[in-house]
């Protein structure tokens, strides 16, 4: 038996937990059709630069409310772009915006960050068409820590379909 899988994406969201240091100049989800979705976001940075960055993210699936679902991963963002597989996890998920992002590089980070035009079709294409996923609702979440206070959360909600 083969599953074919689709996500499709159905909100974005962002949120500052402290406009002085980042906030969202956008944070946007646009469906063109049923087929072809994307979100996009900067970031603006006021702090001059951005030393210490930890990231932690999780995959989370709506039973009652989101529940925990696999993955739930921290990790120092800094010594991840030294070193980009030294997470096969997070290396596996930076991949998906790599190209189409400018947070390329190591700390600090002093520039505003840049996510483009992420696609549904984009991860469709990257993600294995057999998957041992249910199909439901799922919300990828990221907690954005600079200098150890958190800064900033994102959600990303879809459906596999």
């Amino acid at each position: 038996m083969q599953i074919d899988s689709l996500i499709e994406f159905t909100n974005f969201k962002c949120v500052s937990m402290n406009k002085d240091v980042v906030d969202f100049e956008y944070c946007s989800f646009k469906s063109v059709n049923r087929t072809y979705q994307y979100i996009s976001t900067k970031v603006k940075v006021f702090k001059v630069s951005l030393n210490s960055i930890k990231v932690n993210f999780g995959l989370h699936q709506q039973i009652n409310g989101y529940q925990p679902f696999l993955y739930n991963v921290t990790f120092d963002g800094c010594q991840f772009m030294k070193n980009t597989k030294s997470n096969v996890v997070a290396k596996y998920f930076y991949d998906f915006i790599k190209d189409i992002t400018n947070l390329n590089h190591t700390c600090p980070i002093n520039h505003d960050v840049i996510v483009d035009k992420l696609s549904s079709e984009a991860i469709n294409s990257r993600v294995p068409k057999v998957l041992p996923f249910p199909t439901g609702n799922y919300m990828f979440q990221t907690y954005w820590t600079a200098n150890d206070k958190y800064h900033a959360v994102t959600k990303i909600y879809f459906c596999l379909l």
